[in-house]
C-alpha cells in the first residue's frame, strides 16, 4: 500500500493520492460508496489500476484502526 498512495504537502495540499498522479484517495473511495464499480473508475481515472483502488481501501481500512486514548488518537 505504501507504494501506491502518497502524502505531501505539495501535491493536492497534503491529501492522499494514488502515487504519480493527483487522484485524491478520498474521490476513489467516495465513488465506491456511491456505487461505481472498480471498471468505471478505471474509466473515469485512466492509468489507476485495481491494485491501486485496493490500495485506497487498504488505506481507508488502516484509518478506522485508531483509538482515543486520554484525548490523544494512537494506532490500535
Amino acid at each position: 500500500m505504501i507504494d501506491r498512495i502518497s502524502i505531501s504537502p505539495d501535491v493536492c495540499h497534503g491529501k492522499p493520492v494514488i502515487c504519480g498522479t493527483r487522484v485524491l484517495v478520498g474521490n476513489l473511495l467516495g465513488a465506491l460508496a456511491g456505487g461505481e464499480t472498480i471498471e468505471q473508475l478505471q474509466e473515469d481515472y485512466p492509468g489507476i489500476t485495481r491494485e491501486d483502488i485496493f490500495a485506497a481501501l487498504r488505506f481507508a481500512g488502516e484509518l478506522t484502526k485508531f483509538e482515543e486514548v486520554a484525548g490523544d488518537l494512537v494506532p490500535a
